[in-house]
């Protein structure tokens, strides 16, 4: 069979790219515990390349600087830079303070050249997701088949060796993926995918190499779409995570929904937005019906449902 997808939802194979599963019809989806709402963090750890190789892919909107400048790009570099060596330290002490573990989705440069990342992840309990092999390399549908598969795996071989375990979820790179990727992913090992937003619960993906889990990731809670791109202030911003974990927990009464967010250390961990993300985590801590997890325990558990069976 071909390594080019189908979403399946529910046992009715669709159209790649179309969703018309009603999640009414659905069979309802039990979380542990019963709990109504699988709530989830992802950090995103990046490399951003002052001079990447030929040929790599990157919007022209990437978030960090302001389109890419002349070399050196000091300016996007260093504020990524700022992530690695100071914001992800000071977002990860905020998630252990009120008790959250997350999965940290990391490339392959970072993983290879920031152990203490790495390392404090892992002290921390964190799953690890593959990142791709930086934000300066996305994948798309430029690349063709045997040049994507090849990025696909030295990623995910680079972060397995640095972390000392081999990944089964992947981000890729600002969502980037090919009409190829999540066939090719399964094919590589991959259980569970973090780019896709069309959804409240998990789906899967079926391709000639296999099953890949797609957990849906809360696109308007990104904090780079919302306050990079969508300039959402971060009182607003606080507000409408809460806003959207306290709908989905109602909802969640009848069929369980999960919320999963992503937070980059370069922006979210400058000293005054960690500050909002400090109340936002105790206002989270507070509420009942919260199951929380990763996002590979929300692909595990769903895996164990009715709905993965149906």
């Amino acid at each position: 069979m071909s390594n080019q997808p189908r979403l399946q939802a529910q046992g009715h194979p669709l159209g790649f790219g179309h969703a018309p599963s009603s999640i009414h019809l659905r069979p309802a989806l039990r979380w542990p515990g019963n709990k109504p709402l699988a709530l989830a963090f992802m950090v995103s750890a990046e490399t951003y390349e002052i001079a990447p190789p030929d040929g790599a892919h990157q919007p022209p909107n990437l978030p960090g600087g302001f389109g890419r400048g002349p070399y050196p790009d000091l300016r996007a570099w260093s504020t990524r830079e700022y992530g690695n060596r100071i914001g992800f330290f000071r977002v990860a002490d905020e998630l252990a303070r009120h008790g959250f573990r997350a999965t940290l989705a990391v490339d392959a440069l970072t993983a290879m050249h920031r152990a203490p990342v790495i390392r404090r992840a892992q002290s921390l309990g964190w799953d690890i997701a593959a990142h791709g092999r930086s934000v300066t390399q996305m994948v798309s549908s430029e690349m063709d088949e045997a040049t994507e598969h090849a990025h696909l795996s030295s990623a995910i071989d680079d972060i397995a060796q640095a972390c000392g375990i081999r990944p089964t979820a992947w981000h890729g790179a600002e969502y980037g993926e090919s009409m190829r990727t999540p066939g090719l992913l399964a094919g590589l090992g991959i259980h569970c995918l973090l780019d896709w937003t069309n959804d409240e619960q998990p789906f899967a993906i079926e391709s000639g190499s296999g099953r890949v889990v797609a957990v849906p990731v809360a696109i308007d809670l990104d904090d780079v779409f919302a306050h990079w791109h969508r300039k959402v202030d971060m009182a607003r911003w606080c507000a409408m995570v809460l806003e959207a974990a306290t709908r989905l927990a109602e909802d969640g009464k009848t069929s369980g929904r999960c919320l999963v967010i992503n937070l980059h250390p370069w922006l979210i961990g400058q000293p005054w937005r960690a500050t909002y993300l400090r109340e936002l985590l105790a206002a989270l801590s507070g509420m009942e019906g919260v199951w929380r997890a990763t996002p590979q325990e929300i692909a595990l558990a769903w895996r164990a449902s009715d709905q993965a069976a149906g």
